[in-house]
């Protein structure tokens, strides 16, 4: 099972991330609580930590406060060296795609090897613009 982030507007689907398995969004996420939180999850970033991986939605509201925690996020992974990936098919997309992390922030992408962050920042600026939540199916 992987984690999709989408936005409808009535029964169209206007964008659509497909974020990898849950052990993918769980791996960002144990580095934003590491790297960003000092361990102390929803400290600096509760809208992304705090929210269930699994169910639910992400209003226009949230998605404004999403955005700014996912600025704090790309600024911090972008001074750290990177890592090895958690996933098979993460090196396999970063093959396929020349994917060569230079920083921590390279290390996360979705499974078309968009980078995560700038991803889920769209989603959430498309959010605020439509007036749409953000689903997780």
């Amino acid at each position: 099972m992987s984690v999709y982030l989408c936005i409808f507007d009535g029964d169209e689907e206007l964008d659509g991330i497909d974020v990898g398995q849950y052990a993918d969004f769980a791996f960002f996420r144990e580095g934003v609580a590491a790297v960003v939180e000092n361990g102390v999850v929803g400290s600096v970033c509760p809208t992304l930590m705090l929210h269930s991986d699994c169910d639910g939605e992400w209003t226009p509201a949230e998605c404004v406060r999403l955005i700014e925690e996912l600025n704090t996020i790309e600024k911090a992974f972008l001074l750290l060296p990177p890592v090895e990936y958690n996933s098979d098919w993460k090196a396999s997309v970063a093959e396929s795609c020349g994917i060569e992390p230079e920083s921590f922030y390279d290390c996360f992408f979705d499974i078309d090897g968009e980078p995560l962050i700038e991803r889920i920042r769209d989603l959430a600026k498309m959010s605020v613009e439509t007036l749409q939540p953000i689903l997780f199916q």
